[in-house]
């Protein structure tokens, strides 16, 4: 065959442009010029290539097509002549149209990619004539993509690997992929939760989470927002209706343009652990109030023994009477058989004093113990008992009157003797600093009406609390005295004391007429 031109060959190139763009401008021709290499294939796959950026392309050169020394099959990947062949044969029992992606291999056997658009001419028979078309390669795109492709392999694998529950979410909140673990998290298949929306399959709203919780973190849409990573914690519902916690983290995925096309959102369910922290936090708590328990008996016993230091004085004052009186008869002479019998009754006495003296030591001691005893079965008749014996010289001396009204039957809880003195010996000093002049104290214990707990009142007759300062009662720091008078735990601790015993506390008070506070614990 006789070489053309290369004018030739751009004339022919400008002949062919027409048809192309006429019959085919719907089916996509258009790219830039400089990346198109135009042809005209016989039926025999010989072709005449219009360019030579074949010769980039193939490594052959112009004219060996033209020439037919080498024929566009002959170079087409093995494992590919059959899409080649096939795309063909489809085309011309069609519209004559085909488009294909296949492999070719150059001289210096490179695999390349190329993207084919043709058209198929025919006679007035609609026998094949030649077709005619564009190609152009795609080596770098279908590099990308098969890297895309690998990645996705390989992400899809550590998703479906991980332990923790991951979904993918398009932009519009629907699901695109999600793992074994996330089905396991809102218990459903695997067809219920592809193309549903995130919010309908954790929280089952109709909307996103932040429109029907306008107070609701989501991560999703401050990702959207951002385009950054978001945490948040959210509590969903899991199985027999429990709430399960989850710690959400959102992760965008970007194309090159650095547009968000999916958000990654990985869950770990972090329930046991913190429920394992608030147990820690309240074990932690429970042993912080029992060393201020603790602390608050040492200041309350410091008082106790300023008051009852004149309750022992007195006592050993006559203990001491008596004893000089026996030693100067004894001086004179021998004791008569009268002597005998007042030695008698003075030793008594001086025993009975002595008693006296030895059982407010030894509540004191026992007051003053560091050990805490533990929650065990007690009478709360018991604990108040010990309570009025440790302070009731307090309240003489402070010109206190006390009445008291103790159930005759028992009121057995499960309680803390240690922390359930120092509760009602700090309403009782709080009741007698609030009758600085003197008055009367209350101590009323019974059963409540509906016979399932036990009532326990201390009222006094003092000044009396102002509604502003009761709803602060309780209140760590929070004191009326002043300054040096008080650090304003007394209170806070009887509030933590009764809650520990799952007690409930109420105040009637008004300023002028008294205060009565009274507590309820669940009977056992």
């Amino acid at each position: 065959m006789d070489k053309r031109s290369y004018a030739e060959l751009e004339r022919r190139l400008k002949e062919l442009e027409q048809p192309i763009q006429s019959e085919a401008h719907s089916r996509d021709f258009k790219f830039a010029t400089k990346d198109l290499i135009y042809f005209r294939g016989s039926r025999d796959w010989s072709a005449d290539f219009f360019d030579r950026k074949i010769e980039d392309l193939t490594g052959y050169h112009l004219e060996d097509f033209l020439d037919r020394k080498i024929k566009w099959l002959d170079i087409v990947h093995e494992d590919d002549k059959a899409i080649a062949r096939d795309v063909v044969k489809s085309a011309l029992k069609s519209d004559k149209y085909y488009k294909a992606e296949y492999r070719i291999v150059s001289k210096q056997e490179e695999v390349k990619w190329i993207i084919i658009r043709g058209y198929i001419v025919c006679d007035e028979k609609g026998d094949f004539l030649y077709v005619q078309g564009v190609l152009n390669e795609i080596t770098s795109k279908k590099l990308v993509e098969q890297q895309l492709a690998n990645e996705k392999t390989f992400s899809d694998f550590l998703i479906q690997q991980s332990s923790a529950a991951i979904v993918i979410i398009n932009t519009d909140f629907t699901i695109a992929e999600i793992n074994e673990p996330y089905l396991k998290a809102v218990n459903k298949s695997r067809e219920e939760v592809i193309g549903a929306h995130c919010y309908e399959i954790s929280h089952g709203y109709n909307s996103p989470c932040s429109s029907v919780r306008p107070n609701m973190q989501c991560p999703m849409v401050e990702t959207l927002r951002t385009g950054m990573s978001a945490h948040v914690i959210h509590e969903h519902p899991g199985p027999d209706n429990k709430p399960t916690f989850c710690n959400l983290v959102t992760y965008p995925l970007k194309n090159q343009d650095g547009e968000i096309l999916q958000i990654i959102e990985i869950w770990r369910d972090i329930t046991e652990k913190l429920l394992y922290r608030w147990e820690k936090q309240v074990d932690e708590l429970k042993s912080d109030l029992q060393k201020m328990v603790q602390e608050d008996r040492m200041i309350s016993l410091g008082k106790l023994v300023a008051s009852c230091a004149h309750e022992i004085n007195n006592p050993i004052q006559g203990v001491l009477t008596f004893s000089d009186l026996m030693q100067e008869i004894l001086a004179v002479k021998e004791p008569n058989s009268e002597d005998l019998e007042q030695f008698k009754k003075h030793l008594a006495h001086m025993s009975s004093e002595l008693e006296r003296c030895g059982n407010i030591v030894s509540g004191l001691l026992s007051f003053s113990r560091q050990n805490s005893g533990g929650y065990n079965d007690i009478d709360l008749n018991e604990v108040l008992y010990a309570v009025i014996n440790l302070t009731r010289h307090k309240m003489e001396l402070g010109g206190v009157e006390l009445i008291t009204d103790i159930s005759p039957e028992l009121l057995m809880i499960h309680g803390n003797v240690r922390e359930l003195q120092q509760c009602f010996i700090n309403l009782v000093f709080n009741a007698i600093e609030a009758m600085p002049g003197g008055g009367q104290l209350e101590i009323i214990s019974k059963l409540s009406t509906n016979e399932q707990q036990a009532c326990i009142e201390i009222r006094d007759t003092g000044y009396g609390i102002s509604e502003e300062n009761i709803a602060h009662l309780f209140d760590p720091f929070f004191t009326t005295k002043e300054d040096g008078q008080g650090a304003g735990l007394g209170l806070s601790i009887v509030y933590g004391v009764i809650k520990n015993h799952k007690g409930n506390i109420q105040i009637n008070s008004k300023v002028g007429a008294g205060s009565s506070f009274i507590l309820d614990f669940p009977l056992i």
